[in-house]
């Protein structure tokens, strides 16, 4: 007896859940993830505070970046993801988005690691991530106190390297501005 095939799902099927719940799809599959710990958003909005500040919000930074936090990013009909923080070069995006779901590859992508998603965000989202061409991805594990920086050389994440407390460092692509690394934690 033949499988029936699985209805795929889209980011229209997101709607029915709960505002504020963290739902992403990925290969048609929708995955609910847990609530983040303090650590993770305080991450988070390290990220958004030390590369959006400088390449998005001053107006004396180096700027040239949409940095957004927690949005929908449309990859395909059937890959929606709502990475912690995401950037985008205005020359790739010269508006700034004002629809959901944002449905332009980022050019830059951050994930917080947490012990609940550490298997989704390292092999599951950094896999989706490679297959769309994102250029930069990034991984903050709060718990270890490190960032991971990769870029895609040849639909591979090939590791820039990785930095903890007391590390100062110039990241690709932000590497006009110096990032005390400890500060994310």
């Amino acid at each position: 007896m033949a499988e029936a095939s699985r209805r795929l799902a889209t980011y229209e099927d997101l709607a029915g859940f709960p505002e504020g719940l963290h739902v992403e799809i990925v290969d048609g599959e929708i995955y609910t993830l847990p609530g983040s710990l303090p650590r993770h958003g305080r991450s988070s909005s390290g990220l958004s505070y030390y590369v959006g500040g400088p390449f998005d919000f001053d107006p004396d930074g180096p700027g040239g970046w949409w940095i957004i936090p927690e949005v929908d990013v449309e990859l395909t009909r059937h890959d929606t993801v709502r990475p912690d923080v995401s950037g985008w070069r205005r020359e790739t995006v010269p508006a700034f988005p004002k629809e959901l779901p944002i449905r332009v590859v980022p050019d830059w992508i951050a994930e917080v690691v947490s012990p609940s998603n550490q298997r989704y965000d390292r092999v599951v989202k950094a896999s989706l991530y490679a297959l769309h061409g994102v250029p930069f991805y990034w991984l903050v594990d709060p718990g270890a106190r490190v960032l991971e920086a990769f870029e895609l050389q040849g639909g591979r994440w090939l590791r820039l390297g990785a930095w903890g407390d007391g590390d100062r460092a110039r990241i690709r692509p932000f590497d006009a501005v110096e990032i005390d690394v400890g500060r994310l934690f």
